[in-house]
């Protein structure tokens, strides 16, 4: 073959793909997905909507997804109880996608995204990919947002974007609703478009206000969530986003890649939405094993991020990663993440919070 060398952008040679380890092991707890599979009646409920497009898939999906953005806006009235609309939904494959879209739609050359470490890694792949210039400030030692110092950054910066993540991944820690209403009134005054990415926001204490709440009052806000984690469909890939403004669909539309969400995809995530008081049951057990697993991990003498997710940040270890092989030798899979010292391990079925349980108690032993 004759030698030829691909003309690759420069900012992308030599850079690893993004994604965590994927291993066939007992416990597999590391990427935060809900560990309960659909029950037996949701998933014929399921393979019966596949079923029923099947025959039409030689024809393109409904481009706009117009019926699960009905639906989606309907779970999202019932479950924050604020009340929005189709016209404010917007639905792509996975939550990524959503923040690809945000990103394609309002940065980009020239356009400045901030946000607060340590919080999610995909945001900065984003900001590349669309070659949009992304600058992080630090959370303080609680993993909270400092609000007088973010406030000050976006009035001296002026972003086009900042991106505020509560639950934030991988610390777990919710924003404070009158610390996200702070920073939505100085991005609106700095010409910002505010992205709050509650991903894990189903997961959160009882009493927890969620930004939902700001939509009325901020124009500028994007609420970011996904039917991965509540519903247990990281398979489907379906994340969605509530604008304030029905003007940030529009541009989200021009943006996106023709037929983007597939019908398959529209059939089972409508289907899953009929099933959602079953599935939130699932989400009060994650909530309640995610609490007595905190509070053992606390017993045992560790730091223990509070966490409003399906995950627990915990450390403090002098080589995590030894811990981490320790745990995985016994077939338990967690993740190495966030600041140096801490591990994250997502919260799993009881069977598998007892196999990790035992797991860390052999590693500290060993």
């Amino acid at each position: 073959m004759t030698d030829f060398t691909l003309p690759i952008r420069d900012d992308l040679v030599g850079v690893q793909s993004y994604g965590a380890p994927q291993l066939d092991v007992a416990a597999p707890m590391n990427v935060n997905e809900n560990p309960f599979g659909p029950s037996p009646a949701l998933a014929a409920a399921m393979a019966a909507a596949v079923a029923r497009v099947a025959p039409s898939l030689n024809r393109y999906p409904d481009r706009d997804a117009d019926e699960l953005r009905a639906a989606l806006a309907a779970y999202v009235t019932r479950e924050t109880g604020v009340a929005v609309t189709a016209a404010q939904t917007w639905a792509a494959n996975g939550s990524n996608e959503v923040m690809h879209h945000i990103f394609l739609a309002f940065g980009g050359p020239g356009r400045l995204a901030i946000t607060f470490d340590p919080t999610y890694s995909m945001y900065p792949e984003y900001a590349r990919d669309t070659f949009t210039e992304y600058r992080t400030f630090a959370r303080r030692d609680d993993f909270t947002v400092d609000v007088d110092a973010a406030i000050a950054s976006i009035a001296e910066l002026r972003p086009s974007l900042v991106l505020l993540t509560s639950p934030n991944n991988p610390t777990g820690t919710f924003l404070d609703f009158a610390d996200a209403e702070r920073i939505a009134a100085a991005c609106l005054a700095a010409g910002a478009m505010l992205v709050v990415d509650e991903a894990y926001a189903e997961f959160r204490r009882a009493g927890t206000r969620t930004a939902f709440e700001l939509l009325a009052g901020y124009p500028n806000v994007i609420v970011s969530r996904t039917m991965s984690k509540a519903f247990a469909l990281a398979g489907a890939r379906l994340g969605y986003a509530v604008a304030a403004d029905t003007r940030v669909i529009d541009v989200l539309q021009v943006v996106r890649l023709p037929y983007h969400l597939s019908a398959v995809t529209q059939a089972v995530a409508l289907t899953a939405l009929e099933f959602a008081d079953e599935l939130q049951a699932q989400v009060d057990l994650l909530r309640s094993e995610r609490d007595a697993l905190a509070a053992w991990l606390s017993d045992q003498g560790y730091v223990v991020a509070p966490s409003d997710a399906n995950f627990i940040l915990f450390g403090m270890f002098d080589d995590r990663a030894a811990v981490w092989q320790r745990l995985l030798d016994q077939g338990v899979l967690i993740r190495q993440t966030g600041p140096a010292g801490w591990l994250r391990v997502s919260v799993g079925t009881p069977e598998e919070n007892a196999m990790f349980r035992q797991a860390l108690l052999t590693a500290r032993e060993g």
